[in-house]
């Protein structure tokens, strides 16, 4: 079985291998794999590719009745064994017994596509593949069948494996395929000016999709950026335009889109803490907890636990079209409509800057640290990169830290290795950054933080003579740029 990657699919080489590996398996009998993730992120071409490259079967289901689907799948399971008519399967019981058997002669992927569709209308067929399954059964005896399960809507899938679900227990493969890496975007977008792809980025995200629903390609300069989101982004004649507001209302358990929408709205304009966003809807706090979780369960929110305290959660928008939606596109929707695209754009600049480019960039530096960064880079291996706020006698405030960097070994008590501060601004850091990133190692625990931590300044605008010539006599600091971000550990 040829296991080569693709030339048309591009990245994707970790979750290609996985597939691979779970389709070549000398595993006896069937066995079951789930794929899913948000929609746009490629997962079909990626099946479908796999099926052409190894000869297996694919059935892309559709929202239709239960027996539309069966006749659809009678058709292509016909096609795919060569026969002259259509397969009439009565039900899905004899529908599954004909996907499996397709592995009789020979290790075969068999591959469905849109799951939850098929599930929506036949609620008891997760029971019937369980049965279909069945140690003793037909498809662990006398087939090598991977069947592939794949999924956009991802409570559904998520739930197929829960405690309880008939499937527990059942599948070998669990594949979440996510949104690109900002460095595996820009290679995808085309963009080697790194300003150019963190502002593309922190505007649009990972999803592969995007590029084509942006009309094929980025913006070709710093100097065409504006023009391009005139045009590509906030246009209303654009596919993009909706796209932070349809993410919401695509899984079928968003049964309040208007609730999970204020929610995202509050987090958009930086109430990242529960209580925060509850005092924003003007709800207690307790009653939060439904719309948060539906929101993760989705994959637009996650919760970000803090570096060194527990129960200091913040939540924040994994998905910055959506950020862009709440804070732009939903609130001048009217101007936008109305042709004032560029007057929106240049009035709303300072809320760019620092609700949208300031906060991914902070992203961007500890995913930098986790991915990127080299173990001398940082002094040890980074297992965790999460903010804080430090209590300061000093002066009598908190002080925020955009990354503490934490390396666990097994057999060892964890211990900060590094910690950093990420600036977005339009002006080079200076030598003050580095004084007040000084004193923030000093507030650090003392148990955690021995050997001292290295400092790690990111800048999005690069840093000062200065700054830089102070660096240059310390083995303990890292500074870091676009430059480094994108291409360097």
């Amino acid at each position: 079985m040829d296991a080569a990657k693709p030339q048309r699919l591009h990245g994707r080489a970790v979750e290609w291998d996985e597939l691979t590996d779970f389709v070549s398996a000398p595993t006896a009998g069937a066995t079951l794999g789930l794929v899913y993730g948000r929609r746009r992120q490629g997962k079909t071409l990626m099946l479908e590719l796999l099926a052409q490259q190894t000869g297996g079967f694919f059935f892309g289901a559709t929202q239709q009745t239960e027996s539309q689907n069966l006749a659809d799948l009678g058709r292509a399971l016909a096609e795919h064994r060569g026969l002259g008519s259509p397969l009439a399967p009565a039900d899905w019981r004899e529908a599954l017994t004909e996907l499996i058997r397709l592995g009789r002669e020979r290790q075969l992927p068999v591959i469905i596509d849109e799951f939850p569709y098929l599930v929506a209308t036949t609620p008891a067929l997760p029971s019937y593949l369980q049965q279909a399954l069945s140690p003793l059964g037909e498809a662990k005896q006398d087939t090598r069948t991977r069947l592939v399960l794949c999924g956009s809507a991802l409570t559904t899938m998520s739930t197929l494996l829960a405690a309880g679900a008939p499937l527990r227990g059942r599948a070998v493969l669990e594949l979440v395929v996510r949104p690109f890496g900002y460095r595996e975007a820009a290679a995808f977008w085309g963009l080697t000016d790194p300003d150019l792809a963190f502002r593309v980025n922190a505007l649009v995200g990972g999803t592969p999709a995007y590029l084509e629903m942006s009309g094929g390609a980025g913006p070709r300069s710093a100097a065409d950026f504006d023009r391009w989101v005139r045009r590509r982004i906030v246009n209303p004649a654009s596919a993009m335009f909706r796209e932070g507001s349809l993410l919401l209302r695509e899984d079928p358990s968003i049964a309040d889109p208007t609730s999970y929408a204020a929610v995202l709205t509050a987090l958009s304009a930086g109430k990242v803490r529960r209580t925060e966003i509850a005092a924003e809807l003007g709800r207690p706090a307790s009653a939060l907890a439904h719309l948060l979780n539906g929101l993760q369960g989705i994959g637009l929110v996650e919760a970000v636990d803090d570096a060194l305290r527990s129960k200091r959660t913040v939540y924040r928008i994994t998905e910055p079209v959506v950020r862009l939606y709440q804070l732009i596109i939903n609130r001048h929707e009217a101007e936008l409509v109305a042709g004032r695209a560029e007057q929106v754009w240049d009035r709303n600049s300072d809320t760019i800057a620092s609700k949208i480019y300031g906060p991914h960039f902070e992203d961007l530096s500890r995913q930098w640290c986790l991915w990127h960064a080299s173990e001398q880079t940082l002094g040890g291996l980074a297992s965790r990169a999460l903010p804080t706020e430090l209590p300061c006698r000093d002066h009598r405030a908190g002080h925020e830290l955009d990354a503490v960097v934490w390396e666990t070994r097994a057999g060892h008590p964890g211990r900060i290795i590094a910690i950093g501060e990420a600036k977005a601004t339009a002006s080079p850091v200076g030598v003050d950054e580095l004084t007040r990133l000084d004193h923030l190692r000093g507030l650090l625990p003392a148990d955690a933080a021995t050997p001292a931590p290295r400092l790690l300044l990111f800048a999005r605008s690069g840093f000062t003579p200065a700054l830089r010539r102070t660096a240059a006599t310390r083995d303990d600091v890292e500074l870091v740029d676009l430059d480094r971000l994108y291409h360097g550990s």
